[in-house]
């Protein structure tokens, strides 16, 4: 029987490692995509959801579609993902349809972005385990938590429904127990 992410020691990535992972993407789409799905928080099945008529060019804002019953939601971007993603559309154009199409006009396989993870991390000298779609996501909640994000605000950005998954990410994170440490040393 598969444990669930709880019960597994979560697999993200370091900002040092997620650093040297964007350095090595080399395409104004793989950018884009590994942007948008890092600083969104989402599923290799939700990259391919994306359409361009999601992006509010004029507010830099995207309608993210969830699944597994998450929620989704229209969000701002961050200056990283909106740069990456304008320098994707002027490549791609503003027709109709899926913002990262495959070769046959549809949204981006999971299988191909799995294989793009995999050379990517493998290029940035990431171990293999934590080259996979979901390690972003788990990247993503850690990473917000470390920089001080409540949890609901983490719920939120990362479309759980239950809270319980959200505190996945706390249980992993040290950086807000040492700064309690800190503000509780004299208390």
């Amino acid at each position: 029987m598969r444990k669930s992410c709880s019960e597994d020691k979560i697999k993200y990535l370091t900002i040092e490692e997620l650093y040297r992972f964007f350095s090595v993407i080399y395409t104004n789409r793989n950018l884009a995509l590994f942007r948008i799905a890092y600083h969104r928080g989402l599923r290799a099945s939700e990259v391919g959801l994306l359409k361009v008529a999601d992006y509010d060019a004029q507010a830099d804002r995207l309608r993210v579609h969830r699944k597994k019953g998450s929620r989704g939601g229209e969000f701002h971007l961050t200056k990283k993902e909106v740069k990456a993603l304008r320098s994707w559309l002027k490549v791609r154009g503003a027709a109709p349809g899926p913002l990262f199409p495959s070769r046959r006009g549809t949204g981006i396989s999971q299988q191909m972005l799995d294989v793009l993870i995999k050379r990517y991390g493998k290029l940035a000298g990431i171990s293999p385990e934590k080259c996979h779609m979901h390690a972003l996501k788990h990247s993503c909640g850690t990473h917000l938590l470390e920089l001080g994000e409540h949890i609901e605000d983490v719920q939120d950005h990362l479309g759980h429904v239950n809270i319980q998954n959200t505190l996945t990410y706390a249980r992993i994170t040290n950086r807000r127990r040492q700064e309690r440490d800190r503000r509780l040393r004299d208390w």
